[in-house]
């Protein structure tokens, strides 16, 4: 019976041998791609003693993504995000994305716009390494690090562009073209992204003695912007032992804000007790932020046991407050914040034996910070480092890395970073266990910042006696995979210390201070400031498949089930004494599954993709709203491929959110996702051949 149904089908998609076979190569290559970041060195995924989640440029191309969060939150469980009017925001098993560390072939991202400065254009692959990292890749690598590799093409000459349009204004243009003559290769590119303002619900909500009131708000509920990104890299081979590059990249962001948007706020009378509404302006400015990284390199290559890398790296990114005409104020620019971060790394890679491979370097961060929003006038860190991992074979089918890393920053002084893992494998049987440290150093706003609220008389004041934060992370993983089919699950736990968060300071502590007494004095009734008072311990299973299919079937899904618990000290205002609350780790999910199935089918010059991906989420906690409801949100893609004589032609067209899953929730609540619904969108890609 079953060979009767499935003969038809397979026929059907077997008009082309040829078209056939290459399919199911594609296929096979994308269950074992090639990765770095798990140990730092070239591995085959399977062969790596570091389990890594890799999404390839197919899968990203299959359902359609356009920015680097879209894709993380589609093709994963374990990452999630959360937009809201502060920005966009990521959660990796049940950790905030201040500890996530980003790496675009290798180099760091930073500023506090990074997810959106990843040009998506030509991503080759992202290798995505969940856990404490820091052995390896320094601060920040707490949750776990996002690497983003992009395509070089050898081709003499390789342009391609992609349009993509959808409703609300959503635009998205990409340009690549990369030359290569002789030993001296370009590559560039360009990327255009834009929205328009959208609503899903227009009222905000007002409590008047526990009656609801509501009223018209103006605010967005997703804020529209435009922003370009332009990339350039230049690589020299001189011969087959050495090569050098030069990069930059520039990127502009701006906030198209409403101008005539208005909101209200809520104040009672005293005597009367009657509520009054008043209505202001929204918004009076955009915000601005532009970004430009520089940087050069070399690779040395003496012998085939012998690799040597050295990379200068630099990121620059400022935010700006744009404020437009209004009747008591011009039009002007006001800069908030201005942020260098400066990299220089000299790595070698040595096969001391056949059974012994060795990883060690030095590395400088430099760290400055100029905040006018945070009092900040000029302030900056410099962190040494120095770095060792061993890749041992220990017997046949077993491995072993060993790693440590020496860090000294002239805020914190010393501290070492360890790293341990077995990996087993027999067949396609592969069983990894390891332990991992992180560390990430408080950033220069966390140290130096000061603010005042005035509406609600608080006062921050800065600490620069904070602490590191650390942690250590337990990981277990089993996989079993073969040409057709992939399985892995994982169990780890994940235990922060010394994490930060605001102190209230007590009213004894303010009076045997006289500056923060005088502070009180002039009507500060709450003074605070950041401090190393919140711990958490996070323990989640992760477990994922995929499965090639006869006919040109991909079929993939994922689980992720996290249990987190975050204790932090409150101050009790009437005791003055410090008390220990315990809740979800903020912004952390429960729950979360996705389903991905595609199918691809050639005749002759034309092929066809059709994809279906699903996210399903459980809800969100926030420490300051509450639960956000469960959602789940279903994509339908297609994608047409015409192979012409000078060119590929591929145009899309798909429908986002099938089932017009929106959340509704009045403004200012804590939203499970700001999709606008229901909507059709349609691409056009051209790549030309040389």
């Amino acid at each position: 019976m079953k060979k009767t149904l499935l003969l038809p089908l397979c026929l059907a998609a077997s008009v082309s041998a040829e078209a056939q076979t290459t399919s199911t190569t594609e296929q096979t290559i994308d269950l074992n791609p090639v990765i770095v970041t798990g140990t730092g060195t070239y591995r085959k995924a399977d062969n790596s003693p570091a389990r890594v989640r890799v999404i390839s440029a197919k899968e990203l191309k299959d359902a359609q993504v356009t920015s680097l969060q879209d894709a993380l939150n589609r093709l994963t469980t374990n990452i999630t995000t959360h937009t809201s009017g502060m920005g966009t925001f990521v959660n990796f098993n049940g950790v905030s994305d201040d500890y996530i560390l980003i790496l675009e072939n290798g180099k760091r991202v930073s500023g506090d716009d990074r997810w959106n400065r990843i040009s998506m254009a030509n991503v080759k692959r992202i290798e995505i390494l969940p856990g404490a990292a820091s052995a390896l890749y320094g601060s920040d690598a707490i949750a776990g690090v996002i690497n983003i590799i992009t395509d070089e093409s050898k081709s003499a000459v390789d342009a391609s562009s992609n349009t993509r349009f959808s409703t609300h204004g959503r635009l998205d243009q990409d340009i690549n073209v990369d030359a290569t003559l002789g030993r001296f290769s370009t590559y560039t590119s360009y990327t255009h992204r834009q929205a328009d303002n959208w609503q899903v619900n227009k009222y905000q909500e007002f409590d008047e003695d526990g009656t609801q009131i509501l009223k018209l708000t103006g605010r967005p509920m997703s804020v529209g912007y435009g922003s370009d990104n332009i990339s350039e890299r230049l690589e020299w081979r001189f011969d087959d032992h050495f090569d050098v590059y030069v990069k930059g990249d520039y990127y502009d962001y701006l906030t198209h804000r409403p101008q005539n948007a208005t909101y209200y706020t809520q104040s009672q009378d005293k005597k009367t007790g009657e509520y009054k509404y008043t209505s202001k302006a929204a918004y009076t400015y955009d915000l601005h932020h532009q970004s430009f990284s520089y940087g050069a390199g070399a690779r040395w290559t003496p012998n085939s046991r012998t690799h040597v890398y050295l990379d200068l790296y630099s990121d620059n990114y400022t935010s700006q407050y744009d404020y437009w005409q209004t009747a008591d104020k011009e039009e002007y620019e006001e800069v908030r914040k201005r942020t260098h971060y400066y990299n220089e790394t000299l790595k070698g890679i040595i096969r001391l034996t056949s059974w012994n491979k060795l990883s060690a370097g030095a590395e400088l961060v430099q760290e400055y910070l100029n905040s006018a929003s945070d009092n900040i006038d000029s302030e900056h860190t410099n962190t040494y480092n120095i770095f060792a991992q061993d890749e041992i074979n220990i017997l046949k089918g077993l491995e072993g890395v060993v790693g440590l890393r020496y860090t000294y920053n002239n805020n914190f002084g010393s501290n070492l970073t360890p790293h341990v893992a077995l990996f087993y494998h027999t067949g396609g049987l592969r069983l990894r266990a390891s332990y991992a440290g992180g560390y990430r150093t408080p950033s220069l706003s966390q140290l130096y910042a000061t603010d005042q609220a005035k509406t609600t008389a608080r006062y921050t004041i800065s600490n620069p006696d904070l602490r590191p934060e650390k942690n250590n992370f337990w990981n277990v993983n089993a996989e079993y995979g073969n040409r057709w089919l992939n399985v892995s699950v994982s169990a780890f736990v994940n235990s922060i210390h010394d994490m930060i968060n605001y102190r209230t300071l007590p009213q004894s502590e303010i009076d045997d201070d006289a500056h923060l007494h005088s502070l009180y004095d002039e009507g500060w009734t709450t003074i605070r400031q950041r401090d190393n008072i919140d711990k958490a311990t996070i323990k989640g299973i992760n477990a994922n498949v995929k499965l090639l299919l006869p006919c040109g079937f991909t079929l993939g899904g994922g689980y992720t089930f996290t249990d987190s618990k975050a204790e932090t000290s409150t101050l009790d205002n009437k005791t003055q004494q410090y008390v220990t609350t315990e809740s979800p780790v903020d912004k952390s999910v429960r729950h979360v599954a996705n389903v991905n199935a595609t199918w691809d089918r050639s005749w002759h010059q034309y092929h066809l993709n059709v994809s279906l991906n699903g996210h399903i989420q459980g809800e969100r906690y926030s420490s300051t709203y509450g639960y956000a409801p469960r959602y789940q949100q279903w994509d339908l893609n297609t994608r047409h491929s015409i192979n012409l004589q000078h060119f590929i032609l591929e145009p899309g067209i798909g429908i986002e959110n099938i089932f017009n899953q929106r959340d509704t929730s009045y403004w200012n609540s804590n939203f499970s996702t700001i999709n606008p619904g229901r909507a059709v969108y349609v691409s056009l890609a051209l790549k030309f051949k040389d």
